[in-house]
């Protein structure tokens, strides 16, 4: 989505971009066409409305960031293109295999991690030269840097042993590409090392049965020294960072396009998960969304996927109806959308600061009304507290039912009978403006005017939510993300720690928007990440949950299916849950229709 499938994850009518990751991978999605003998060649076209958060490995974090990196950017682990719930098992990519006690990668006591980088693997630099270990620590390094740190950290700034204290030095590095390359070089990261050119030991702080997800991520992907001559996330870094994939970026004007084409040092038997069959792609992100599906559907020559928007809301039923076989249902293992509070809004005499008022807002707005614009809850079953079901510790809770006089009685109670708010929403994408004018209709009805604070898809997190000063200002006091699991299973702790952990997770280090701190939820984090065993954990991250619920940190609205479209010529279109989309790597067009 969320992330950053991913962590670390699209919303499917709502918006561009998604936090993290997302699936529960428990069933096929309806749609997915895996059939045919493969052909090579031609071009395919993604059309989009919006752009990839950092074009940059160790620091992008949403599931459009995630589906670009899959083109050009390797990962020790990844999920694959494999239909039938296995692309929610981690595989191996750049790693031989994947560790455990009896191979010997895992030490006893689960606090060591060893992993061997495969020989083949290359940067496309000239010469071209083997992805190392060395790589592996510099990227883990770049996460922590000081212009754009990566905003998944809270998941392992206490688990990688002295990542925190390195964090902590390089905050107080000049931002300058010379600073940030000084010390990245000198400062040792004792929890990343590379043992020999091929080796790179991981050393945790406690053991995490999950480590091998989370190093799915891209933000641990390998960097070549070459990235140290850009500063971190910028344009300049992404039109000249090398690859390690099997295409490699030949220009990206933010927000305008992207195009890429085949790395020429790639070699196919180094990659057992892309296999790379079309010669070029080339984004457009330049289209509506209305006109995206209208081209899919009729055969545009130059339109085979999405890039960052899904099918509209108002037309999947009927896609659904005639049972268009290039429409994919995917599940997720998000919470996607949900309306963000922001807690530390100074307008309207604080009164977003004050639990009591952001519990009426909870009363207030009506889940159904939202689902219904969305497309129904076909494709958005409610999701009524933090954790997606599919998730260690999720227990069902409904703290706030539909109930307007609730609302208003305790808006009264508060001494806030009449506010007015501000929505901060995408107005490019149908389901994000029809959210807001439903939240604005339903808060109407118990005294609160809501105005529309409008904002491109492009902007929308890096200008907005990613600042933390914006919502200080009071720019806006209600908005809409979402966000998905970083990995599945014993996930909670990348609901938590991202979104709900006080100040260690606010941005741009962590995705905690509404600048949540309550020292009790903080607690409970703290015990669940300690817990001996599962059961122990999900327990408390079950407390944890009803905590954040019942100071009303955020409003949840579903745990979302995901909706893709894609155009008749395209084969093998397999939806790949932390990328929310199918896979690029893995689609191949039709013989006489190749794109251009």
């Amino acid at each position: 989505m969320a992330r950053r499938r991913l962590a670390a994850l699209s919303l499917a009518a709502v918006a561009s971009l998604t936090l993290a990751a997302c699936s529960n991978g428990g069933t096929t999605p309806s749609g997915s066409s895996t059939a045919g003998t493969p052909v090579s060649g031609g071009t395919l076209n993604m059309l989009g409305a919006g752009d990839v958060d950092y074009m940059d490995p160790n620091i992008s974090y949403y599931s459009l960031g995630y589906t670009n990196l899959r083109m050009w950017s390797r990962q020790l682990f990844t999920y694959p293109a494999e239909p039938g719930g296995k692309n929610t098992t981690p595989v191996v990519d750049l790693a031989t295999e994947i560790p455990s006690t009896s191979n010997g990668g895992i030490s006893a006591d689960g606090k060591t991690y060893t992993i061997h980088i495969r020989p083949g693997a290359k940067w496309g630099t000239s010469p071209a030269r083997q992805v190392t270990a060395a790589d592996v620590v510099r990227g883990v390094k770049r996460t922590a840097n000081p212009v754009q740190p990566f905003g998944g950290i809270p998941d392992f700034a206490t688990l990688i042993d002295g990542y925190q204290a390195f964090q902590d030095g390089f905050t107080k590095v000049p931002k300058t590409v010379a600073g940030i390359k000084d010390y990245i070089e000198k400062t040792p990261l004792p929890g990343v090392v590379a043992k020999d050119d091929t080796t790179v030991v991981f050393h945790l702080t406690r053991p995490a049965s999950y480590f091998v997800d989370m190093l799915t991520m891209p933000a641990f992907s390998p960097a070549p020294v070459e990235g140290l001559n850009y500063l971190p996330a910028s344009t300049e870094l992404g039109n000249n960072y090398p690859s390690d994939g099997p295409y490699k970026v030949d220009k990206w004007v933010p927000t305008k396009s992207v195009t890429y084409s085949r790395n020429p040092a790639w070699d196919p038997a180094s990659d057992p998960v892309r296999k790379a069959y079309v010669d070029k792609i080339v984004v457009n992100e330049t289209v509506s969304q209305d006109s995206i599906q209208q081209q899919l559907q009729t055969g545009t020559p130059s339109a085979d996927m999405e890039w960052d928007v899904a099918p509209p809301a108002s037309q999947i039923p009927a896609l659904q109806a005639k049972k268009d076989k290039k429409l994919t249902i995917g599940d997720t293992a998000s919470s996607n959308p949900y309306v963000v509070y922001n807690t530390a809004s100074p307008n309207e005499n604080k009164a977003m600061q004050n639990p009591k008022v952001r519990q009426a807002i909870s009363y207030a707005i009506n889940r159904d009304n939202i689902l219904q614009v969305l497309g129904g809850k076909t494709l958005n079953p409610p999701l009524t507290h933090v954790l997606p079901d599919v998730i260690t510790g999720s227990k069902q809770i409904d703290p706030y039912p539909y109930n307007p006089n609730k609302a208003k009685q305790l808006l009264a109670e508060a001494g806030y009978p009449h506010l007015t708010l501000k929505f901060l929403y995408r107005n490019a994408t149908e389901g994000s403006s029809k959210s807001f004018q439903t939240v604005q209709q339903d808060l109407s009805k118990v005294g609160i005017t809501v105005t529309g604070v409008p904002s491109p898809n492009a902007d929308f997190y890096v200008k907005y939510m990613q600042v933390p000063s914006v919502a200080r200002r009071g720019v806006w006091d209600l908005s809409l993300a979402g966000w998905g699991a970083d990995w599945y299973g014993n996930g909670a702790l990348s609901f938590f720690n991202p979104l709900f952990s006080g100040e260690p997770s606010f941005p741009p280090v962590g995705s905690n928007y509404g600048l949540y701190n309550d020292p009790e939820t903080n607690s409970l984090i703290q015990q669940a990440m300690l817990a001996k065993t599962a059961d122990e954990a999900g327990a408390l991250w079950a407390k944890a949950d009803a905590r954040v619920m019942e100071q009303a940190a955020f409003f949840p609205l579903t745990s979302n299916k995901q909706a893709n479209y894609h155009a008749e010529q395209v084969q093998n279109a397999v939806y790949v849950p932390s990328l929310q989309n199918y896979d690029p790597t893995n689609v191949w067009l039709t013989k006489d229709k190749q794109g251009g």
